[in-house]
């Protein structure tokens, strides 16, 4: 589906890029992947020394498309968009800019939906569990494919904001800067209670059939539905339900039935049919099990600071008031813990309405400041 692009501004038209990988990655699981695809895109133009990339990491639903527009689908624009592209907080006139969908996903990249050349049927339940570090292994061979040898920064909101942390231990010779937006360090036991009720949304659907519906035809759309819907609700600020819904009936007046009578009801159940439309459900399975697993802590004896200590790069380390699911205290400790060490480190709080979705609104102050931040990134 094609629209009108006459006042667009952004990248422009794109299109995705898959590297092949036929090197056996080791997952933190134990498990071992032969071989496997990501798909990714680029958006600006890397410079001769190889010096200006970003990574720009997911979230849960996240993928590749994380700026501009497809050709044959200009309707289909970037996740991302209003923060990518020329003259943008990441401006593509000065960094290069990178996608990938990430291992386990359903955009492209090699994940459950994916053949098993074991079997020559789809992985289904049969695909590894992932966990974050396993991603940053991963993107870090793309790294290697596009003939990069550190990132100027890397980037990324929420789950992304995870993978930006989990780079700068890994591989703290390749990150210059980390910029961790929305995020923790690791989740509460209230967020993982979150997620299991979501997986057992869909594990309990009567058309998962252990992972592999696939092999039967069908899909466990009433599952993955629900848990969109309590992600959603998970997502938002109260302030911003209220005002955009309140207890506003559909119909002027209440049926005394059980069919959707309040705007917000009909606001979750379509933003959850419309996701179990394209998302995959072992997808959103692993994704959850890599945030519940996350906490780097561990490998500095349950001490963040300790475990940060190897990190080289700076950081720019961002929070909203009303996003109640990462909170802004849960960046704090991130600040914290790279201030004890003595590390460069910059935070910045902003009042944005939208909940844990902030950080995908084009907020000016919060634009602002990423522009400004890096402004002073050289390359």
């Amino acid at each position: 589906m094609s629209t009108d692009t006459s006042s667009y501004n952004g990248v422009g038209i794109v299109a995705p890029q898959r590297a092949h990988f036929d090197r056996p990655l080791t997952l933190r699981s134990g498990a071992v992947l032969p071989a496997y695809d990501l798909v990714y895109e680029t958006y600006g133009k890397l410079n001769a020394d190889r010096s200006n990339a970003i990574l720009v990491c997911h979230a849960l639903s996240g993928h590749h498309h994380v700026a501009g527009m497809y050709a044959h689908q200009t309707d289909n624009v970037g996740w991302w968009d209003n923060i990518v592209g020329p003259g943008r907080p990441l401006d593509t006139n000065k960094f290069f800019v990178v996608g990938v969908n990430n291992l386990g996903g359903c955009h492209g990249s090699t994940g459950p939906s994916s053949i098993n050349p074991a079997t020559n049927k789809p992985w289904g339940a049969d695909f590894p569990l992932v966990a974050v570090v396993d991603w940053v292994h991963a993107q870090a061979r793309l790294a290697d494919h596009l003939g990069v040898q550190q990132w100027a920064a890397v980037v990324g909101g929420s789950l992304g904001g995870m993978q930006a942390l989990r780079w700068t231990i890994t591989y703290p010779e390749r990150v210059r800067h980390a910029l961790v937006i929305a995020s923790a360090p690791k989740l509460t036991a209230q967020n993982i209670a979150f997620n299991d009720v979501a997986r057992q949304a869909i594990l309990t659907d009567p058309d998962f059939h252990g992972g592999h519906y696939y092999e039967h035809d069908t899909y466990p759309q009433r599952g993955l539905r629900l848990a969109r819907m309590l992600g959603h609700i998970t997502y938002l600020s109260d302030d911003q339900m209220d005002e955009k819904f309140g207890r506003k009936p559909r119909n002027g007046s209440f049926s005394f039935g059980y069919d959707v009578e309040f705007e917000v009801e009909s606001y979750l159940r379509y933003q959850g049919d419309k996701f179990a439309g394209y998302f995959d459900a072992n997808t959103y399975l692993l994704m959850t099990k890599a945030l519940d697993y996350f906490d780097p802590a561990r490998e500095g004896d349950g001490d963040l600071a300790k475990a940060l200590s190897v990190a080289k790069a700076e950081f720019f380390i961002a929070a909203f008031t009303t996003d109640w699911r990462f909170s802004p205290g849960r960046s704090r400790e991130i600040v914290s813990a790279l201030a004890k060490n003595g590390q460069a480190v910059s935070y910045a709080q902003f009042d944005c309405n939208y909940g844990h979705d902030s950080f995908l609104m084009a907020d000016p102050e919060y634009h602002a400041a990423v522009t400004a931040y890096m402004g002073r990134v050289s390359v």
